[in-house]
């Protein structure tokens, strides 16, 4: 009965190693959601021009960026860029802390980081002041991870488990 084992709990040491990554999961899922919401709130946000829109901010940093030619796709619709990200940062937020697809979710969120740190704020100096290369490695903890506690995929995983013989 050494350290809990045999009542199937674990040690306090194997719990707090389950659920280590829970509050980054937690923080990623709910401001991902968070900045979804709050482009598609936003009235300016979705516009080619003017104060707060997408369309201004990619004028703004197409020519610091990484990848100009990644802006300049951007640049074709501005609109239907600003949604995708919204969009996308909804359903990695929701799919992050639903555990629901967790790897796939981790990776949306990796990608729209990647994305934005090699153009929006590619040129923040020093580096470190930039959010969005943060953002990208706060993700690849749950791309390698996942969501195996806590989470759909666990239920899911749990109920194929039952139904195998």
């Amino acid at each position: 009965m050494a350290h809990g084992h045999a009542t199937g709990v674990g040690t306090r040491a194997d719990q707090a190693r389950r659920y280590a990554l829970l509050p980054l999961r937690i923080f990623l899922g709910v401001t991902f959601v968070y900045a979804g919401l709050d482009k598609l709130t936003d009235s300016a946000f979705f516009h080619a021009t003017g104060t707060g829109s997408i369309g201004e901010l990619m004028h703004g940093v197409r020519d610091s960026s990484a990848i100009p030619a990644l802006v300049d796709l951007a640049l074709k619709s501005p609109a239907g860029f600003g949604y995708a990200i919204a969009f996308g940062e909804l359903a990695v937020g929701i799919g992050t802390l639903l555990g629901l697809f967790g790897r796939l979710a981790a990776l949306g969120g990796a990608l729209i980081s990647l994305s934005l740190w090699l153009t929006v704020s590619w040129q923040t100096n020093p580096y470190y002041y930039g959010n969005d290369l943060a953002y990208l490695m706060a993700w690849l903890p749950l791309v390698l991870a996942g969501t195996p506690f806590l989470s759909a995929d666990a239920l899911l995983a749990n109920r194929r488990r039952l139904r195998t013989p």
